[in-house]
């Protein structure tokens, strides 16, 4: 049924297709004026014997879009998509890992006016009341797998990869009616110059298309363009990287030359779009300096306006997105590497935001602007 009640396919088979014709396509936030279409599918199973008729109702709501992948593009039905959002975690103050209903929705509304479409799930499944928000408000998901830490050479044998295989069932299995999910993502920085991790991800990722043939499936890597084993079986390329913070530490101009390079690195081999998927530097709200030093809101500035100069340079080639890290500060183990937790947020633990969330929000709708559909203001703030 659509939204105002009317049907638009029905059958009384167990199993089949079901055509809507003249439908209304689901799209993502800011990528057209009725972003998040849902239709409700409804299905209704009847039993009756000589006394009495019992019937039971399962009602899910559904969006109707279709999802490709070329050398340079990533499309959503037959149209370019730029990925420019945030990777997050289910963390806040005060509740930590607890689901808190005001503070999805304070987040939704965060993500949207700071113009962000899309999140990754980094690093396991989110609750799935999140991923429904994501489908009612068109924000555009890479659904991850807790395939996190895979480091050892112990983590490629047979025991690991068919524990793998399962998590990656339950994972489809849960999400694969969700709109909004357009990219499964296997691992999150694995050990994949090791030589098992040939192997390992190729069947893998064969697993997860066989599951799924309708969406891509991607993993994220930090590991070297030209010996990444995994790299040549995903359809999207993700990669992590942190210049001027844990590579060359303090060093903000070798940004342009590094990234550019790690870009032209990874296409010329694989030639495929690319996403990416990780870059940011920590800031202590409140903490400045001027010339910008590590730790202060202005060096995380110039590091984001470092690296979006150069995803502006290939955007127009070959790049597909760019996903910040973090939404939020989290906490984590203590380490010296750490200030009560990852400080790489735009927005504090509490979610107030720091200097690099307006530049953010200033870049997001800049870019969304290009694509001439945004929804009338009305659409925002947003709600259950």
């Amino acid at each position: 049924m659509d939204k105002d009640g009317h049907c638009v396919a029905s059958s009384t088979e167990p199993f089949g297709v079901l055509k809507v014709v003249d439908v209304n396509l689901w799209w993502p936030y800011l990528m057209h004026e009725s972003p998040g279409y849902l239709y409700s599918m409804e299905v209704r199973l009847m039993a009756a014997n000589e006394r009495s008729t019992h019937e039971d109702v399962y009602t899910l709501p559904v969006g109707i879009r279709t999802v490709s992948v070329t050398s340079t593009q990533f499309l959503i039905n037959k149209k370019p998509f730029y990925f420019h959002g945030v990777n997050k975690h289910e963390d806040s103050d005060i509740r930590g890992k607890g689901f808190d209903w005001p503070l999805i929705v304070k987040d939704f509304n965060l993500l949207k006016w700071m113009g962000a479409n899309s999140f990754r799930t980094s690093h396991y499944p989110y609750a799935e009341e999140i991923l429904q928000m994501c489908d009612r408000h068109g924000i555009v998901v890479i659904d991850e797998c807790p395939g996190v830490g895979i480091k050892d050479i112990r983590s490629f044998r047979n025991a690991s990869l068919n524990h793998h295989l399962d998590v990656m069932d339950e994972l489809v299995r849960r999400d694969k009616n969700h709109a909004s999910v357009v990219m499964w993502s296997v691992a999150n920085e694995p050990a994949s110059e090791m030589p098992p991790a040939e192997f390992y991800f190729k069947t893998l990722i064969q697993h997860t298309k066989a599951l799924d043939p309708t969406r891509p499936v991607t993993y994220v890597s930090n590991s070297h363009y030209a010996r990444d084993k995994g790299a040549p079986y995903v359809d999207v390329i993700c990669i992590n990287s942190y210049f001027s913070w844990y590579h060359d530490p303090g060093h903000l101009e070798v940004i342009p030359l590094q990234l550019n390079t790690q870009f032209e690195n990874w296409y010329g081999k694989y030639q495929k779009p690319i996403i990416q998927s990780e870059y940011g530097a920590d800031a202590v709200p409140g903490l400045h300096s001027d010339p910008p030093m590590m730790f202060t809101e202005e060096y995380q500035k110039v590091v984001l306006q470092s690296c979006h100069d150069v995803f502006d340079q290939k955007r127009k080639q070959y790049v597909i997105g760019e996903l910040i890290w973090n939404f939020a500060d989290f906490m984590t183990v203590q380490g010296i590497t750490r200030v009560v937790g990852n400080k790489k947020g735009v927005f504090t633990r509490q979610r107030q935001p720091k200097a690099a969330a307006f530049i953010l929000k200033e870049r997001y709708w800049r870019l969304a602007n290009e694509t001439g559909r945004l929804p009338p203001w009305t659409k925002y703030p947003c709600s259950l």
